[in-house]
């Protein structure tokens, strides 16, 4: 088996499809059959034998509808989505047209598939001799002659609360490590091995099938997991970090240690529940196709954003303060720290009309925050602020100015936008 992960998935979907045809014959739903001649009829005295054979593939087309409802089904068909032998399998099986869109594949390949598994039954019980024939010939066509890699490395700061394994795209996902039959040794993992439910440890994990001859796909997998860290932190507050030393294997044999840029501080891990897994996925995706940041289209930006990244990795908040202000001055203030309009800006950006006093004079607060870190003194803030707090307040309102302008919602030029903000403001009547 060279993807445990696809066999899984389509496991569980063959038994629930298996589930829910058994279902709809027990309601009423008859397979239709063909009458054909039996093998024996031209035996004795020449009087022909007939059998009834059952048009199972007949009746599991006409049910995808009820099938594609199935919680089994999206998760499988994203995996033959991103498959680039999907359309091998499907001339295999002796599909005639075969779609151009990697969706309309994926649903006619799980269609041929349960069409090979229960192919002229009339009962759907899940037998696992069929399903492992049916398997193998599947996977057999996706990696013809090509093998699959694996690149895995511990992923801090994160947690799975319902499943197994939460799949991002294009091969990248991410694992429980209790989910894989045998997961590499890495150091760092016992880092969080808790036995609370969405705290065991957890990987990010990339699948690249490819020629065997080929290098392994190390340096790719240091981007994709890149630019998913990237993207937690855009998501949510909170402490994430990469192992610096991963594992590698080809079609499911020994792991092999690897490399990587471990980077980040770990904090309480931020849980990922199925009522947010297809918007973690759909923001990581976006997030990869507008990265990397061109340097011509978005200079500031693509600077900010690597700033920003400097401060979560580094090891204490008061530390990654002149990292945050930084990114908010090439952002907002371009003229200088002299000028004195960062605070004011950055308030029109972040806070509505009542509160933009009071975010103003926290923000002119983090900057002589940032004056008392540098002398060594202690700072004078006010009464239930405390330093942490005002760091992460900085840090929240950058993130949320990046994420905006990354996801198209923010025009990539803040300064403009937030001078023209203020204009308005001081347009209206007092």
């Amino acid at each position: 088996m060279r993807n445990p992960t696809l066999h899984s998935l389509l496991e569980t979907f063959t038994r629930e499809a298996a589930a829910r045809l058994a279902l709809a014959t027990a309601h009423g739903d008859e397979i239709p059959f063909e009458v054909v001649e039996s093998d024996g009829s031209r035996r004795g005295a020449g009087v022909p034998l007939y059998c009834y054979r059952p048009l199972t593939v007949t009746f599991i087309r006409e049910r995808l509808g009820l099938l594609v409802a199935l919680s089994s089904y999206a998760p499988v068909a994203r995996v033959l989505e991103a498959a680039e032998g999907t359309p091998a399998y499907l001339a295999a099986v002796g599909e005639s047209r075969i779609s151009e869109r990697p969706r309309d594949r994926a649903d006619a390949a799980l269609r041929c598939f349960l069409g090979r598994v229960f192919a002229e039954r009339s009962e759907f019980g899940f037998q696992p001799e069929r399903f492992a024939a049916a398997y193998e010939e599947l996977e057999r066509a996706l990696y013809q002659g090509r093998c699959l890699f694996e690149v895995a490395a511990p992923l801090l700061g994160v947690g799975l609360e319902d499943s197994e394994e939460l799949l991002i795209g294009e091969g990248l996902s991410l694992v429980r490590a209790r989910a894989l039959t045998e997961p590499p040794d890495l150091e760092g993992w016992s880092l969080r091995r808790s036995e609370a439910p969405g705290e065991e440890a957890v990987l990010v994990l990339l699948r690249v099938p490819q020629e065997r001859a080929d290098s392994p796909p190390v340096a790719l997998a240091r981007a994709r997991f890149g630019r998913l860290l990237t993207a937690l932190r855009l998501f949510e507050s909170g402490g994430f970090a990469l192992g610096p030393l991963g594992a590698a294997r080809i079609d499911g044999g020994a792991w092999r240690p690897v490399a990587l840029e471990g980077r980040g501080r770990p904090g309480p891990p931020l849980i990922i529940g199925a009522a947010h897994e297809d918007e973690f996925r759909a923001f990581c995706n976006l997030v990869a196709r507008r990265l990397p940041l061109s340097a011509a289209g978005a200079g500031e930006l693509a600077w900010a954003l690597s700033r920003f990244e400097l401060g979560c990795a580094r090891g204490s908040a008061l530390e990654a303060l002149t990292d945050y202000l930084l990114a908010l001055r090439a952002l907002l203030e371009p003229e200088g720290p002299v000028s004195g309009r960062l605070a004011g800006r950055l308030a029109v950006i972040c806070a509505p009309a009542e509160q933009r006093l009071d975010l103003a004079q926290r923000a002119a607060q983090a900057v002589s925050l940032e004056h008392a870190v540098i002398a060594g003194l202690t700072p004078a803030l006010d009464p239930g602020c405390s330093p942490e707090g005002l760091v992460e307040e900085m840090a929240d309102h950058l993130r949320a100015i990046l994420r905006d302008a990354l996801c198209g919602h923010l025009d990539a030029d803040v300064r403009a936008v937030a001078d023209e903000l203020l204009a308005e403001a001081a347009a209206v009547p007092a």
